[in-house]
């Protein structure tokens, strides 16, 4: 299969998903990026292929072929019983797999992202791939109903931090407050400067200047 330029872009794109969900997922899970243009040498991206001994430039599984030819037999629905199977490899080991096809140019099938999750891992990989991070702080992390929820809540959170730093003075409380939210990235929503104006009781011009202040520093540094 030849594949165009937009085809290769959109699979690079999965390149660096694979290394985000490794980092996610964790050891035990071996993810692979394949290139239909050479079966031969179909692996592009492999995360932890010491599990099947893969590389990259390691060759199209059997049973990817044969997804291949069901979904130009059956069409796409065909692909229903790869999302999530249970495998066997030769070696005897236990997986539960998942086989994505990628969707190039045109709407061909240009790819396909595997995911291995090796049962028969040690107890502990497989209790750090479900539960650990590297991360020694955890994140908060709020599933707000609506954007505009969510900036209530980040406005909230932000006048509470600003509130409890006794070294900021009560004449920079505000800019201070502002500069949080755009650090942030709630600037970018649409009406977030009024909502912000409305929150602080000052106005929209007072927020522009503020971040205009905050993108000269950015552009100084």
């Amino acid at each position: 299969m030849k594949l165009t330029a937009i085809d290769k872009i959109i699979l690079d794109s999965y390149a660096s998903m694979v290394e985000a969900l490794s980092g996610y997922l964790g050891s035990a899970y071996e993810i692979s990026l394949h290139s239909l243009e050479d079966y031969n040498h179909s692996v592009i991206r492999i995360m932890n292929g010491y599990h099947s001994g893969r590389t990259e430039g390691a060759p199209l599984t059997d049973l990817a072929i044969n997804m291949l030819k069901r979904i130009g037999d059956e069409g796409l629905s065909a692909t229903s019983s790869y999302t999530s199977y249970n495998a066997v490899t030769r070696t005897g080991e236990h997986l539960k797999s998942s086989t994505i096809p990628i969707l190039g140019e045109k709407g061909r099938v240009i790819g396909m992202l595997c995911i291995n999750f090796y049962l028969d891992s040690p107890l502990t990989e497989l209790i750090q791939s479900l539960t650990g991070t590297d991360r020694v702080q955890a994140e908060r992390e709020y599933f707000a109903p609506s954007m505009a929820d969510a900036l209530s809540e980040a406005i909230s959170e932000a006048r509470n931090q600003v509130m409890q730093n006794p070294s900021i003075s009560s004449a920079n409380k505000n800019k201070e407050l502002i500069k949080i939210l755009y650090d942030k990235g709630f600037f970018k929503m649409k009406d977030a400067v009024a909502s912000v104006a409305a929150a602080l009781d000052i106005s929209r011009n007072t927020v522009y200047l503020h971040i205009r202040s905050f993108q000269k520093d950015e552009k100084a540094h």
